[in-house]
């Protein structure tokens, strides 16, 4: 059979997609359902309970493809990333009609801005719109969510830079894809992705992205070392997710050069990167 990147290929030994017969063994082939993410924030996980690969938001869509076990085998339809997520966390596949375009926000239980918010979702979840009350939009959950923190579906951003600096501050989490907690790729792709651009979920996939820079970096550009990426701010600085500040944050890229040299004559860290800069890509 076919050797397949394992986290781009919806199948199990139990189940796979159906374009995937005569490519990958599996007991049987399926459609799979489509479904979609019905808490603020899930894990997609390598196996059941097992660790955390990514994160999904609210309403992005997954293909079902397997269950067992209090979980789902599905594949995200933002990336084609796929992984287990808890069953519990899905619900009936539903069109959104917008999208969280800021850091975060909250449902509120009426269109009132001193009324107790029941729920957060965070920057890119999907809602479908259902009524309008003053400056808040009614979504279907009946919730209630600030007209100025939501973005029509085909709404996007003009400057990753921007969108990333959105997130400066936020907590570093392997896997993590929201301000709740986000890392180096998860922060790339969040950015990339409000601008229209599309963008695979881990750093070294990453580097297809875009074409090769052959002139000075600028804004915008990505930058990669072995297990980590960031962005080219400008002015001498990198944007990015790392866990040697445990947060987003800028650096001097110099600075950051030299550093993730070290780390790599010293063996490297998760979440740092490690060794010289492998590769730099201006997103097309």
């Amino acid at each position: 059979m076919t050797a397949l990147d394992p986290r781009l290929t919806p199948a199990t030994p139990r189940a796979a997609a159906i374009e995937l017969e005569g490519l990958v063994e599996a007991a049987r082939y399926v459609r799979g359902t489509w479904r979609a993410v019905q808490q603020p924030l899930v894990n997609l996980c390598d196996a059941p309970r097992g660790p955390r690969a990514s994160q999904l938001l609210y309403g992005e869509r997954v293909r079902v493809i397997d269950e067992r076990d209090g979980y789902a085998f599905a594949q995200a339809e933002r990336d084609g990333y796929c992984g287990w997520i808890l069953s519990g966390a899905l619900g009936r596949d539903e069109v959104s009609t917008h999208w969280v375009a800021a850091p975060a926000t909250h449902l509120y239980p009426k269109p009132e801005v001193k009324a107790p918010p029941e729920v957060a979702l965070y920057f890119g979840s999907r809602v479908r719109v259902v009524g309008e009350a003053g400056a808040f939009l009614r979504v279907a959950t009946g919730h209630y969510v600030p007209h100025a923190h939501l973005q029509p579906a085909r709404a996007r951003f003009g400057d990753p830079v921007g969108v990333a600096d959105m997130f400066l501050g936020t907590p570093y989490l392997w896997g993590g894809s929201s301000r709740w907690g986000i890392d180096c790729s998860g922060l790339v792709q969040a950015a990339l992705m409000a601008c229209g651009i599309r963008c695979p979920r881990d750093s070294d996939q990453q580097q297809a992205v875009g074409t090769a820079v052959e002139d000075e970096p600028r804004r915008g550009d990505l930058i990669f070392w072995r297990g980590h990426v960031g962005m080219i701010a400008g002015d001498g600085q990198v944007l990015h997710a790392n866990a040697h500040h445990m947060a987003v944050a800028y650096e001097p890229l110099e600075e950051a050069v030299t550093r993730i040299m070290a780390a790599g004559s010293n063996g490297g860290g998760a979440g740092q990167g490690s060794g010289e800069v492998v590769a730099l890509r201006r997103p097309a």
